[in-house]
């Protein structure tokens, strides 16, 4: 199975101390429990309008004040946690998109954690969290048109080889390596600061892999834990 290796710059590091994640790559199999990560995502969903979790609004702002660190601007572009749970909170629900889309944006709602998924397939090279120089590439859409955009100099972005995967940390993803239920090597990061207890963190990455097991019957994965001082 294809393994992600991440790396975070020293930069990074830097800015948010105590900053660390939950790396899984993932081996699909085939999908046999599709209704279950619409499911996973309505008792989600629930469970934030009843304000679960307690600690959600420390973990959340402390996200701002990194976001705000970097220059960006937190109320307009939040980290994508506090995105999916401000909608949640508006709309009393959110839409299902795809059963393994469905299944993460329902850890990061039940954890408020921000959660990336990803084809690992179209990646080049091992995914790296940097400081931006302004220079590379990141594909996106324009009013529904493809098109290329460069981060800000000084954001900190997701990348790899051939450019931006996500840009202001976990704020928007690429369409290059976007993710579905039919990718078949995937991987997720789930993304946590000191304000989120360190066992929440790992609860949310067993919720995870548990939800992919009873959708893929056969699943393969590997989970490492990232950390920096």
């Amino acid at each position: 199975m294809l393994i992600a290796h991440p790396s975070i710059s020293s930069d990074v590091a830097r800015l948010a101390p105590g900053f660390r994640a939950l790396s899984i790559s993932v081996s699909a199999a085939p999908l046999v429990n599709a209704s279950f990560g619409e499911e996973a995502l309505r008792k989600a969903c629930e469970e934030v309008l009843n304000g679960q979790p307690g600690w959600a609004e420390t973990h959340l702002n402390a996200w701002s004040e990194t976001f705000r660190a970097f220059g960006a601007k937190p109320r307009r572009t939040p980290c994508s946690a506090e995105a999916l749970r401000k909608r949640v909170v508006r709309d009393g629900f959110m839409t299902p998109l795809d059963p393994v889309v469905d299944l993460y944006n329902a850890v990061s709602l039940r954890y408020a954690v921000p959660v990336g998924g990803e084809n690992l397939e179209a990646y080049r090279g091992a995914p790296r969290l940097i400081i931006s120089d302004g220079s590379e590439p990141f594909d996106t859409l324009k009013d529904g048109i493809p098109c290329v955009e460069q981060p800000d100099a000084g954001e900190v972005v997701w990348c790899d080889e051939s450019g931006v995967t996500c840009r202001r940390w976990n704020w928007r993803q690429g369409i290059r390596t976007r993710l579905s239920s039919s990718d078949k090597h995937m991987w997720f990061i789930l993304e946590s600061l000191p304000q989120m207890p360190i066992e929440a963190l790992h609860e949310a990455g067993k919720m995870l892999t548990d939800g992919l097991e009873v959708m893929m019957p056969g699943v393969q994965y590997e989970v490492s834990f990232i950390e920096t001082l």
